[in-house]
């Protein structure tokens, strides 16, 4: 059985800036994990936004755990809160403010697990 704990998590700055903490990686678990996905706990301060970015041939989702947003893909936009869940298509690009007061809390879903050669900032 594996158990990861968010507490003991060890937060790493993304290339997008976002504060991230990698929950479950199929790649970097002693375990031999069948999944097809990467699992992480992503965090923004308030007024923070991340970097606009596209991940190559992923799919990705957010699910909000605290806090309020806006979501960009591509030329769409969209308010996020607490209990919301966003589809990132592949290949698009995609930002998220936080807008609200407090910390923005979010799991980030990628399918094909994640990949730092698949991500790429946009306008840098």
């Amino acid at each position: 059985m594996l158990i990861k704990d968010l507490n003991n998590c060890k937060n790493f700055k993304a290339l997008d800036e976002t504060i991230i903490c990698e929950l479950l990686h199929p790649k970097n678990e002693v375990e031999d994990l069948k999944m097809e996905f990467s699992l992480a706990h992503a965090i923004l301060e308030p007024g923070k936004s991340s970097l606009p970015h596209k991940i190559k041939n992923s799919v990705e989702v957010y699910y909000i755990l605290e806090g309020q947003g806006l979501m960009h893909i591509d030329h769409e936009e969209n308010e996020l809160k607490e209990g919301q869940t966003v589809y990132i298509p592949p290949d698009s690009i995609q930002y998220l403010e936080n807008t609200g007061d407090s910390k923005l809390k979010f799991l980030c879903m990628v399918s094909p697990p994640w990949k730092l050669e698949n991500e790429k900032l946009v306008g840098y």
